[in-house]
């Protein structure tokens, strides 16, 4: 990845909607070479998908909970319907494998507590679980889908010829 698909990356990221003409013009690439990087980005799995970001809020998902869980079963099949079980809930934004003293992170987007209720109802009952902590978010105070991108890499300069007679 050199810096132009870096440019590219972090434009797409602040608007995924920008055309190619728009890409091109501001990194400097005509239409094809910058629609053909893209292509190749996303082709290489850097660019995942491109997605529209919604406001929980304005949709009446006012409540953020973290939730974490504790199990006693660390085996590769519980893990599988675990996984699985999480999948099926659309509440769940996120969830994460962790380490130290808390086994799964889940970030969980509810209307409101009784949603939150219906919903730790449905967890705890799925599969057996040691521990479950939730803690509710009061206010988002940072949010961003903007990955802090590598720096450029460094530009190869080819060597300097010795002047004639030195």
């Amino acid at each position: 990845m050199d810096a132009i698909d870096l440019k590219i990356l972090a434009l797409l990221q602040t608007d995924a909607t920008l055309s190619i003409a728009s890409i091109g013009e501001q990194i400097g690439l005509s239409q094809t070479p910058c629609w053909k990087r893209i292509q190749r980005l996303e082709a290489e799995g850097v660019i995942d998908r491109r997605v529209a970001v919604l406001d929980p809020d304005k949709l009446g998902l006012g409540l953020t909970v973290f939730v974490s869980i504790e199990t006693a079963d660390h085996s590769k099949d519980w893990l599988g319907r675990f996984a699985e079980q999480i999948a099926a809930m659309p509440e769940v934004l996120e969830l994460y494998r962790m380490a130290g003293d808390v086994d799964y992170m889940l970030r969980v987007v509810v209307a409101d507590m009784a949603a939150y209720d219906t919903f730790y109802k449905t967890l705890t009952a799925a599969l057996p679980l040691k521990n479950v902590t939730s803690r509710f978010a009061m206010q988002k105070v940072k949010s961003t889908t903007i990955l802090p991108l590598p720096a450029p890499p460094p530009r190869k300069r080819p060597p300097r010829l010795a002047a004639v007679g030195q």
